[in-house]
């Protein structure tokens, strides 16, 4: 949300989504950007966000903004703050640098030291590059998020839809390569994997198609623009109730058979479940309890 639309912020605290980050940088125009500071910390401490992470997507280090939208929304309200979302990151230095400010800001206020997170957006082909050692660079850092259209630009891709594949491109998907790096990076510091928008608002079907693809590959969730896009996001990411019933099945069985019956390998049905099958029912299953599904079978020796 454009942290130069009190209207957008308020709006914003009763969607329902898992975060909201409230913007300085490319959805605020350089003249309005002072003003979107001081509308952003009124936000944070008046507003009611209750159940969701709140961030605030500074502006990128190669501009003049960026130390002043840390230094006044932090010290002005670092204690309703979730996260801090760097964008066009490039380099590990550059989380670092962030990290040292934030550290300064919590000793010099008597906040909570390494509290406040880092989400790093990638968004073009040098971030992609590093982006192992970015996603390591720091203690703070949660999550990578990827930036499509400046990404986009920045390899020359020929297309002016951002999400969608280029004109021409009829085989595969132009952006499998790019996705499965971030997550790859992401999964190996243990941090969250989050697509980035899908610009076409009005078009929702064609938002599902695009988040779909991002939440079969294991992502954890994807950003939307517009409410119209907050159901559709919110059905792609969650498992569908046959998956979440079954992921539960797996686990109740396998722990049935290993500890009663004292067996590795057992058929459940006509499948064969062993330790693998529990590591990835325990993922299904996670999604659909955080996304407030009930069982609707219950597994019976």
């Amino acid at each position: 949300m454009p942290g130069s639309n009190p209207r957008f912020l308020e709006k914003a605290q009763t969607l329902p989504v898992d975060e909201v980050f409230l913007d300085l940088e490319d959805a605020v125009a350089p003249l309005a950007k002072e003003d979107a500071r001081a509308n952003i910390v009124a936000a944070l401490r008046e507003g009611d966000w209750t159940g969701k992470t709140r961030v605030v997507r500074v502006n990128g280090l190669t501009t003049q903004w960026t130390y002043r939208d840390v230094i006044e929304v932090v010290e002005g309200a670092g204690e309703f703050l979730d996260a801090v979302m760097l964008p066009k990151v490039q380099d590990p230095t550059e989380v670092v640098w962030l990290d040292t400010l934030l550290t300064q800001i919590e000793k010099t206020m008597g906040f909570e030291v390494g509290r406040i997170g880092i989400e790093a957006q990638i968004e073009n082909a040098r971030g992609l590059v590093n982006a192992d050692a970015i996603a390591g660079s720091s203690r703070r850092l949660e999550t990578l998020v990827f930036g499509p259209a400046d990404f986009m630009a920045s390899v020359n891709m020929r297309t002016l839809v951002v999400g969608e594949q280029p004109p021409g491109y009829t085989e595969g998907d132009a952006y499998h390569y790019i996705l499965m790096r971030l997550l790859m990076a992401a999964r190996m510091h243990d941090l969250q994997v989050i697509d980035g928008p899908y610009l076409q608002i009005k078009d929702v079907e064609g938002f599902r198609r695009v988040a779909a693809r991002s939440a079969a590959l294991g992502f954890d969730g994807k950003w939307v623009l517009h409410p119209l896009q907050v159901d559709a996001a919110n059905e792609v990411f969650s498992p569908s109730q046959e998956d979440y019933d079954h992921a539960e099945l797996i686990l109740e069985a396998y722990e049935y058979y290993t500890t009663v019956e004292k067996r590795g390998a057992v058929m459940l049905g006509d499948e064969m479940i062993d330790e693998a099958s529990r590591k990835m029912a325990l993922v299904v299953a996670a999604k659909g309890r955080a996304a407030g599904l009930a069982r609707t079978k219950t597994f019976t020796p």
